[in-house]
């Protein structure tokens, strides 16, 4: 399968971007334009779970540009799945000094938010068609059991399809956001995208990486010859901290000359064999290298007694990291890529690229601001906005559909034995926008 978005597409999308910042300073200003009414589905509406750090931007606004961004959306309906089971609620005590439970009757309360409790009602605020203006997804945390490969089945898929099924009743659709994956499944996932073109709804996506901020600010230029890119991840969760490593890479690949033309194979590494590879020169040691100095968060001996260390020193990383992953992908182009998860080693995400005839190195960490403000998500939140304000997402939906199905094939990889997989449904092409939208102010 071959997803094509053009870079005219993204050139028309990217003009209409620049309007809609101005029409957004505007009407916070003068309160003329009516806002957006949206609708929250989400699993978990708690402390510091994503139904929170997200939803709550749409309710009191959020820091935008060294200012505060009142939005111009409103919050009117809501379906939660879930609250937290007490052992999640002893486990947030444990870690935030008092007990976390449901936060959505409260925030329904103080901002006169309607529950529901099917999705459809939401969306159609318990009458009998489509009366709201944009619908973020919200499927991450929540007890969800986990399949044989290990992927935690969120029901990302279940909420989307429930959504379509009340656009494709009612004849209207509105745009709408799903964060993170788009499913667990590849051709779910397809099938997603797939929807929202039939349909004739935007259809935006994704981890908040690629748009928060760059130490120091870095952007690959357009049309750029990358020749290899690393990331590093410093969980060791494929799919809760892995999906947003490979996000993060692939919002800065996809830069290369000609555009996203897809994956070809990926493999997954695990614990001694990480080491073997890297001793056979699988990725780059100046790449890695390079990225792990990057981080700030440097974890190892520094943790003991506060002394520096050379990370990349030969025999460092095998003392201080227990379980090492390395996700090793070959793009249809000849682009080697590579993420390396090395809890233990830094607590940054941070990644490098070789670029140009000169083989220049190019490296950034991805600033995460720390909780409970979690500052990043209104980075996010702004591109959220700014597609349902618009009707045009400011970067394509089909980057979480490749990184998704990577993340897919990454747990079919352990479990055939760490082969490497040919992936021929990972066609998925598209063009970058012409600017990276990461916050830079």
């Amino acid at each position: 399968m071959a997803i094509n978005h053009t870079r005219r597409d993204f050139l028309e999308a990217s003009a209409a971007t620049a309007l809609a910042s101005t029409a957004l300073q505007s009407t916070s200003a003068s309160r003329e334009t009516p806002r957006k009414n949206i609708a929250i589905i989400t699993t978990l509406w708690s402390y510091l779970r994503h139904g929170q750090h997200i939803s709550d931007r749409f309710l009191v606004g959020y820091p935008w540009e060294g200012d505060w961004h009142d939005p111009q959306v409103q919050v009117v309906s809501a379906f939660v799945a879930q609250t937290p089971t007490a052992a999640d609620m002893e486990s947030r005590a444990a870690e935030f000094g008092f007990p976390q439970g449901d936060l959505s009757a409260e925030r329904a309360r103080q901002f006169d938010i309607e529950l529901h409790t099917t999705i459809a009602a939401a969306l159609r605020r318990g009458g009998d068609e489509l009366a709201v203006d944009g619908v973020v997804i919200i499927a991450e945390h929540g007890e969800y059991p986990y399949n044989d490969k290990g992927q935690q089945l969120y029901p990302r898929f279940d909420f989307f399809s429930q959504v379509a099924d009340v656009f494709e009743e009612d004849g209207h659709s509105v745009p709408v956001f799903n964060d993170k994956h788009l499913s667990f499944d590849f051709k779910k996932a397809s099938s997603m995208v797939d929807t929202s073109s039939r349909l004739g709804f935007p259809l935006l996506a994704g981890s908040s990486l690629p748009v928060t901020w760059r130490m120091p600010e870095m952007e690959i230029p357009l049309g750029a010859n990358v020749t290899e890119a690393l990331v590093i991840d410093p969980g060791t969760s494929l799919d809760s901290s892995g999906l947003h490593s490979l996000e993060a890479m692939q919002c800065l690949v996809e830069r290369r000359k000609g555009g996203e033309s897809g994956v070809a194979s990926v493999q997954l590494l695990e614990g001694d064999a990480v080491w073997q590879a890297m001793d056979q020169g699988a990725w780059s040691h100046d790449l890695m290298s390079r990225a792990l100095s990057r981080a700030d968060l440097v974890e190892g001996i520094t943790l003991v007694d506060a002394r520096t260390q050379n990370l990349a020193s030969p025999g460092v990383l095998q003392e201080i990291v227990a379980e090492p992953r390395a996700v090793l992908i070959s793009y249809r182009d000849g682009l080697k890529a590579t993420m390396l998860m090395l809890s233990g080693a830094i607590g940054d995400y941070t990644a490098a690229l070789r670029v140009g005839r000169r083989g220049e190195v190019y490296s950034t960490k991805f600033h995460l601001p720390a909780e409970p403000n979690v500052a990043y998500s209104a980075c996010l939140a702004h591109h959220i906005e700014e597609m349902i304000v618009t009707g045009s997402p400011n970067y394509p939906v089909q980057r979480t559909l490749l990184v998704s199905g990577v993340l897919e094939a990454a747990h079919n990889s352990r479990v055939n034995g760490h082969k490497l997989l040919e992936t021929p449904q990972l066609a998925v092409e598209y063009q970058p926008p012409r600017q990276s939208q990461y916050c830079r102010s």
